[in-house]
Formats: structure tokens, C-alpha cells, sequence
């Protein structure tokens, strides 16, 4: 393991200009290029907003704003986002490079990083808009968001085990990312994004603290749209079962790295 991230640190600007050209190229045939940045995320604020919030009449306790939905459901999104993007690209990482694994010799370790560090910065760049958004909609920041890059780290960790695992499996088993796909979407409705928590029986409510994705995006929303600090102890469980899903991720990651070119 070390000397696979010495390898890493060695190819450091292999990383860097990879990244680069990644964020760079989903915009290159774009008019307006890394506009769609700012004008998605926008688009989505004021449809919830107009919508849901003002023809719905959907309203939030604990929330000081009329479009106390559209708050909510943007910070339960930008922690669901994260996570579905970061799982699905590092599952597909070795399959769709795997012409640049045959060509180049590198280590193998690269290819994670470079899906972690470009999945990162957008999602940073999106967190940094959507906090704006919810600004302008009538929700004061307060220091609660100071919690926020924990909350990103613990995110980022699960999805990256759990998509390193997938990833190698993936090579050897082309249905395991459309498996996944199927398993994301079931998730995304088991987990309190769209709805609030408190229309649940009390019996689903039950099994909600067995949804990891229910405490990051509880967390999420906590901070950014009801401005407090959350119960940290659930927090902990997670960062636990984060850390031993990427333990098995890179264990299983280093065993196959000799195979997984062959199988490509």
C-alpha cells in the first residue's frame, strides 16, 4: 500500500493534468461551458422553488423561508449527488480507461485518485453554488456549515469503498454496474430526500438508522438548510463502516491489479 502511493505521488502531475483534462473536456463542446456548472444547480433552485414551494405550498418547520422545500431538497441532493456520482464513476474507472491502462505504464493507483479528485472538485464547486442559492432564498449560513467538509470526507470515503469494491468486480463481471444502477435507484427513495422523515410509519422510521445515506444527507440538510449540528454518534458508526469498506476496497484493489489489464 505504501508503495503503491509513493507510486501515486510520483506520478503526481500525471493526476493533476488528468483531472484537469476530465473537468475540462465534459464542456469542451460547449457554447457555454463550465456555465452548466452555475445554470444546472440554478435551474433546479427555481423550479423547486416556483413549484414546489410557492404552487405546492410546501412548507418546512424549523426553515425560515417560504421556499423551505426547495432548500431542504437542494441540500439532500447535493449529498446524494456526490454520492452516486462518485460510486458510479469509480466503478466504470478501469473499464473505460482501459485502453490508456493497456498504452501507458502507471501505477494502477492513479486511476482512483483521478475519479476521487475530479468527482471532488465538482462537487465542491456545486456545494459553493447551492450555498449561495439557499442564501439568496432566505436562509442565513450559520457555523454549523463549518461541520460541512467533515460531512464531504465521510461521503466521499463511503462511496469510494464501496465503488472500489464494485470497481473490481465490474472488470471481471460487466453486470455489476448495471446492477448498481438498479440498487442506486431503489436507494435514493429509501432515503429521506424528497420527502421528510415524519410522513414515515413508524415502523419504516424504525429502519432508517441502517441507511448510512440517511445520517450524510440527514447531515447535509441539517447544516444547511435548518442550520444546526447533528447528532454526531450515528456518525461515527458510519466512518467506521466507511473505513473497512476502503480497507477491503484496496486489499481487494492490490490482489487484482496484475489481473485486471488482462481482463480488460
Amino acid at each position: 500500500m505504501i508503495l503503491m502511493l509513493k507510486g501515486a505521488w510520483n506520478y503526481k502531475h500525471f493526476i493533476y493534468s488528468s483531472i484537469k483534462a476530465e473537468i475540462n473536456g465534459r464542456y469542451t463542446r460547449s457554447r457555454l461551458g463550465g456555465a452548466w456548472i452555475i445554470l444546472h444547480p440554478l435551474a433546479q433552485a427555481l423550479v423547486l422553488a416556483i413549484v414546489l414551494s410557492q404552487l405546492l405550498g410546501a412548507r418546512l418547520s424549523g426553515i425560515e423561508s417560504e421556499y423551505a422545500y426547495a432548500v431542504y431538497l437542494l441540500s439532500g441532493t447535493l449529498a446524494w449527488n456526490f454520492f452516486a456520482e462518485t460510486t458510479a464513476n469509480t466503478i466504470s474507472m478501469f473499464r473505460e480507461r482501459a485502453n490508456l491502462l493497456k498504452k501507458i505504464n502507471f501505477p494502477k493507483i492513479c486511476i482512483p485518485l483521478i475519479v476521487v479528485g475530479t468527482a471532488l472538485i465538482n462537487h465542491i464547486i456545486l456545494m459553493v453554488i447551492v450555498l449561495l442559492i439557499v442564501w439568496g432564498l432566505g436562509v442565513v449560513p450559520t457555523s454549523a456549515l463549518l461541520f460541512l467538509p467533515l460531512f464531504v470526507l465521510i461521503n466521499l470515503a463511503l462511496a469510494l469503498g464501496i465503488g472500489l469494491i464494485l470497481s473490481v468486480f465490474d472488470v471481471f463481471a460487466r453486470d455489476v454496474g448495471h446492477l448498481w444502477q438498479v440498487i442506486i435507484q431503489f436507494w435514493f427513495w429509501l432515503t429521506p430526500i424528497v420527502y421528510v422523515e415524519n410522513i414515515l410509519p413508524e415502523a419504516v422510521k424504525q429502519f432508517m438508522i441502517y441507511n448510512p445515506m440517511y445520517w450524510i444527507t440527514h447531515s447535509y440538510q441539517q447544516v444547511i438548510a435548518y442550520g444546526s449540528i447533528p447528532n454526531f454518534q450515528p456518525l461515527f458508526i458510519i466512518i467506521g463502516i466507511a473505513l473497512l469498506l476502503l480497507s477491503f476496497g484496496f486489499t481487494l484493489f492490490i490482489r487484482a491489479s496484475s489481473d485486471i489489464v488482462d481482463a480488460l
